[in-house]
């Protein structure tokens, strides 16, 4: 007989995300996935400025922030027939891939790494030997010596002698299934900190252009940073020679550390590129970074790599077949969600969509809510009712569909290395390899032409970064509309706003997350969260007191509810932590 966990509040990840289960026999029947937080900030957008949207846009998470203001003032300069100049896109190019990059670095080795990388174990390894062990994967990162090891080792010891792990609080480092060898761990523990010092210092690049991170400065019609060699204020020749310091150092981190270190954890744990497959449907505008304003078949397109790879959707694992991308194809499902449509259905388009509450769930603290049909504050976006999965997964196999040559490069070495397929692309250790190879491809074209081109036109005498000629609202329409559609680290994001009389009367985002986390829709069709957990019944659960196997395929797709919170019962007591 089927038993019930519950795993609330899941962690490392941004927000409050609770999974209810029904396991049997060590394996995963049934699967719920509830976002027991809700915000309402597309409500507070309502009557503002749209110039101002941006501004509480990106202020729906906390690390997600340059991704949603690009969105929103794409969307708004889509409404009111804006075109920002070259150099802004730029700019606004180069944003998109620094957070890109730290967002993908982050995840692997501070929100998902220690799924499988087992830090007590750590302690046993020999410095030498990890040295060696990077160099087989074929690891050149600078950090890779002897003493480095040493110390790391020394500290990961000094840690669990005080009996306070600190950051490793709360895993599972008994849990039988962590399989690395006492050095690979060690190397593995060294990188996670060595990407601490990592992201914290190629994130400045959105510092020079916005001005501070996290929630930089933004502007309808451009950006709010000038460009004067002359001037200490402006961006300058300092900056800019730091700004390639950056790009070059995010380079070599990627290649270098990050995907080695990817590859060398799914050959060690390649079971899991059968483990956790969701819907095998993907839908992605383009590359990581790319950007329209409207519909991605008409908006203005940039000559820029970003664009190399054309927006599409693959239904059933069909990568010969990439079906043209309708935007009107796309609407939200509510049947399982605690809000209401005023025409009484379950599912209507962003472009009229509604965001009005009505919570039908019992009152907290609760102990099941899969008994109820709404069980979420996510809604359920489907693809001309089809669930797509988005993020680095989509996107590397749209990319390799269309023949974009490095993806199509790296890829097929990925797969001769470890001796999978495409398809199994579909899985939790899939979706981890997609990540890296995804962020190495961002960090070239970064180094190798967005950041170039910037230069280049500086020394064209280009420096425009603002149009004015839409600034004022007597410009714009009385009734007008319009959208954005990116691609962030997590996945398709899009903006949908509609503005009269100068103010906003509708705001609508639908965040990757949202795509991924959301519940079944009024068919029965489940989200992929709980398609990659219960799709067939047969994913691992070996001991319910330390649920590492789930945790490992809901991290893969790196979920982004908000900043995390811990959840306490009506006695001040955590109901349950996964680390």
């Amino acid at each position: 007989m089927a038993e019930q966990l519950v795993i609330d509040p899941l962690t490392r990840i941004e927000g409050h995300l609770r999974i209810e289960l029904e396991h049997e026999n060590k394996q995963i029947k049934t699967a719920w996935s509830e976002t027991t937080q809700w915000r309402g900030l597309e409500q507070i957008l309502v009557g503002r400025d749209p110039r101002d949207a941006w501004a509480f846009a990106q202020r729906i998470c906390g690390v997600c922030t340059s991704v949603h203001a690009i969105a929103s003032v794409n969307a708004v300069e889509n409404a009111i027939g804006s075109n920002p100049p070259a150099q802004a896109k730029l700019i606004r190019d180069m944003v998109l891939a620094s957070q890109e990059v730290q967002d993908h670095v982050i995840h692997f080795y501070h929100l998902h790494a220690l799924d499988f990388v087992n830090v007590a174990n750590a302690a046993k390894g020999d410095p030498a030997k990890a040295v060696a062990f990077a160099g087989q994967i074929g690891s050149k990162w600078k950090g890779n010596t002897v003493e480095r090891m040493s110390e790391v080792r020394d500290t990961v010891q000094g840690i669990l002698d005080s009996g306070q792990l600190s950051i490793f609080s709360g895993g599972y480092w008994t849990h039988p299934d962590y399989r690395l060898p006492p050095e690979a761990d060690l190397m593995a523990v060294a990188h996670y900190l060595d990407a601490l010092d990592f992201q914290r210092s190629m994130i400045r690049i959105n510092t020079v252009f916005g001005g501070k991170n996290p929630h930089p400065n933004f502007l309808v019609g451009g950006m709010a940073c000038t460009i004067d060699q002359n001037r200490s204020e402006s961006v300058n020749q300092v900056q800019i020679d730091q700004i390639k310091v950056w790009v070059d150092e995010t380079l070599a981190f990627v290649r270098d550390c990050y995907v080695p270190d990817a590859l060398a954890i799914a050959g060690v744990y390649k079971d899991y590129f059968d483990i956790g497959a969701a819907q095998p449907n993907y839908l992605a505008v383009g590359m990581a970074g790319a950007t329209f304003a409207g519909d991605p078949r008409t908006a203005r397109v940039d000559a820029t790599g970003h664009y190399a790879v054309k927006p599409g959707v693959i239904l059933n694992n069909d990568f010969s077949n990439v079906l043209e991308f309708d935007p009107a194809k796309i609407t939200e499902d509510i049947a399982s969600a605690w809000y209401k449509y005023s025409d009484g259905g379950t599912s209507l388009a962003p472009a009229v969509g509604e965001t009005e509450v009505e919570y039908t769930g019992p009152k907290p603290p609760y102990k099941w809510l899969a008994g109820t049909k709404e069980y979420t504050w996510c809604k359920a976006p489907r693809y001309d009712g089809n669930v797509v999965q988005v993020g680095p997964v989509a996107r590397v196999v749209m990319a390799y569909a269309q023949g974009h040559p490095r993806t199509v490069e790296i890829v097929d070495s990925a797969v001769k290395t470890l001796g999978i397929s495409l398809p199994q692309i579909n899985s939790t250790a899939g979706r981890t390899l997609a990540r890296a190879v995804e962020c190495l491809t961002s960090a070239e074209l970064l180094a190798e032409h967005t950041f170039p081109a910037f230069v280049a036109n500086i020394k064209n005498g280009d420096i425009d970064v603002f149009d004015a000629t839409k600034w004022d609202p007597s410009s714009w329409e009385y009734e007008c509309s319009g959208y954005s559609f990116v691609e962030v680290a997590r996945g398709n994001l899009s903006h949908w706003v509609s503005i009269k009389n100068g103010h906003i009367e509708r705001y609508q985002c639908v965040v990757p997350t949202t795509w991924l986390a959301g519940g079944r829709d009024a068919a029965g069709k489940q989200g992929p969260y709980e398609e990659s957990l219960a799709g067939n019944g047969k994913h691992p659960l070996v001991d319910p007191a330390q649920p590492l196997e789930p945790l490992r395929t809901i991290h893969s797709f790196d979920p982004c509810m908000s900043c995390a919170v811990h959840v306490f019962d009506a006695d001040g007591i955590e109901t349950a932590v996964a680390s």
